[in-house]
């Protein structure tokens, strides 16, 4: 997917979400994220958008104006659906006056901006209607290729320099010498081989023998990965090889759920 896309999904995810939380209540916990009220999902994923839109519209070179602009959402739950409309169609906006290349800050340490932030508002929408599902106790279903798409990023971003060098506990936990986990998604083109060096997580798309194999339809994959489905209770993944090598990968993939 480029830029492009990564938006018009990101616009469309947003409006699911936006229709699913109108009106409901602002206290309802979250269980994917145990700190989390449907209040402060709706808040982080408006904050972020306008955050984002921010960053990319104004070109910025570091974060902190953009950060401390963030902006929670209303109090009133009936509002909350053009709230986050506008926070999509704000992003859109941003995204639409620049290109590729326009220098913007990121933090995966690759200087990656514009195309970096547009499959990261794509992947934390698709990733947090999940957990809007499990809070409002309703049925989750991404199209493969988006699934494939959201599980590219969450993997490619876990596994970024900037995220090692910004989480000390993440790098203690996956520093290896070569243990490698493969994840492949069997209903859409998505194959990932994560390679635990002493520096860095490697992440490679290649179809290759691994310490641990993990198969199966992508948004059950994506599920998984980001902790919002138990593996246990994941009875369309196929594990194969080193079980714990890929249960210590998930415990550590504690990103967004606290």
């Amino acid at each position: 997917m480029d830029t492009s896309a990564y938006v018009k999904a990101v616009v469309e995810q947003t409006r699911t979400l936006a229709e699913w939380v109108d009106g409901k209540d602002a206290t309802a916990p979250v269980p994917t994220c145990p700190k989390w009220t449907l209040a402060d999902l709706v808040d982080h994923v408006g904050g972020t958008q306008r955050m984002v839109a921010m960053l990319v519209g104004e070109r910025m070179s570091e974060p902190s104006r953009a950060y401390a602009g963030y902006v929670p959402g209303p109090a009133d739950s009936g509002q909350w659906r053009d709230w986050l409309a506008e926070g999509a169609a704000e992003a859109k906006r941003a995204f639409d006056s620049a290109d590729d290349d326009t220098p913007v800050w990121d933090p995966s340490g690759g200087a990656a901006g514009v195309p970096f932030w547009s499959r990261r508002l794509f992947g934390e929408v698709c990733v947090h209607r999940a957990d809007a599902a499990a809070a409002l106790g309703l049925r989750y279903e991404l199209a493969p290729e988006l699934a494939v798409a959201a599980t590219e990023d969450w993997l490619a971003t876990m596994t970024s320099r900037g995220y090692w060098e910004n989480r000390p506990d993440f790098a203690a936990a996956m520093r290896g010498n070569g243990q490698t986990l493969h994840f492949h998604a069997t209903d859409a083109p998505g194959e990932w081989v994560a390679r635990r060096e002493p520096d860095r997580v490697v992440l490679e798309r290649a179809h290759t023998k691994a310490d641990v194999a993990v198969r199966g339809p992508a948004a059950e994959l994506l599920l998984v990965l980001s902790r919002r489905r138990p593996l246990g209770a994941a009875s369309a993944l196929e594990v194969l090889g080193d079980r714990a090598l890929f249960q210590l990968w998930i415990e550590h993939m504690d990103w967004v759920t606290d």
